[in-house]
């Protein structure tokens, strides 16, 4: 099964998906005629509960020149064992098809797959020419256990940043609106229920809610813009999380259909790109 298909007109995709007349479809046309003004092409990205993850970080590598700052810091690996000697509630972290690991292994699983997204990233920003950025891209989401294995690091990276925005907000520090959002969910009080009621979940039994793009933007540092077809000709057809996005945050830019499955655009059109 491939992870991202291949590219595809955007036009032409909405075309298959949205032949009838009623109202959804007329409106689906409709947001697809607006994103083909900037993209010419959309690829498709596998249906499973890690969608979000898979078209947010596939956009981010293709279009990376650099290494992220948080991904340079020296203690970047070190998160685990810092975070647990905190945190003993960590110990009942979900790994990916491996419930019921002692945390003492887990510690060293998720250090490796901290390892394993610096390393892929610094291969990847080092590629210079378009093309063969591309192929690199395409070739690490066809490598299923590194793939899973870059969406555990995620995973753990909103942990963390939920972690960092909870204690903040608890020390009277100013805090992003959509942090007290994802706290006051009654699944969601504190950072441990958050990974137990949520993050445990997610490419199991879930995607990812609203709320949660917000905390994954936070952990990356980079602005997800989504359009959101279903909201066509409403103020939320081009939604930004997060919504007030720091000026030097990268932009990653993917397509929804109803807040659940994530497609990318991709190739800009020449004028936008003036």
């Amino acid at each position: 099964k491939l992870s991202v298909s291949p590219e595809m007109d955007i036009m032409e995709y909405c075309r298959r998906e949205w032949r009838g007349n009623t109202p959804a479809a007329k409106r689906m046309r409709k947001g697809y005629e607006a994103v083909a003004q900037k993209f010419a092409s959309i690829r498709r990205i596998r249906g499973d509960n890690y969608c979000a993850f898979r078209a947010t970080l596939f956009q981010a590598l293709s279009q990376a020149t650099q290494l992220p700052r948080w991904l340079q810091s020296e203690d970047f690996t070190m998160l685990p064992e810092n975070l647990l000697s905190k945190y003993d509630w960590i110990k009942q972290w979900q790994l990916r098809q491996k419930p019921g690991k002692r945390m003492g292994e887990i510690s060293d699983e998720i250090k490796e797959y901290l390892i394993l997204l610096r390393k892929k990233w610094k291969n990847i920003s080092e590629i210079k020419g378009p093309l063969e950025k591309q192929e690199a891209c395409d070739k690490l989401f066809k490598n299923e256990e590194e793939e899973y294995s870059l969406y555990e690091a995620l995973k753990f990276l909103m942990l963390n940043t939920a972690i960092e925005l909870y204690n903040a907000d608890k020390s009277g520090r100013r805090v992003p609106v959509f942090s007290w959002l994802l706290f006051a969910r009654d699944t969601s009080s504190n950072p441990c229920q958050l990974m137990h009621n949520h993050l445990n979940h997610i490419g199991h039994s879930g995607g990812l809610e609203q709320v949660e793009m917000f905390l994954l933007a936070y952990a990356l540092q980079y602005t997800i813009q989504v359009y959101r077809l279903y909201k066509y000709n409403t103020d939320e057809f081009i939604t930004l999380y997060p919504n007030d996005p720091e000026e030097d945050w990268p932009v990653v830019t993917l397509i929804t259909e109803d807040d659940r499955h994530y497609n990318i655009p991709v190739r800009m059109c020449q004028e936008t790109m003036l």
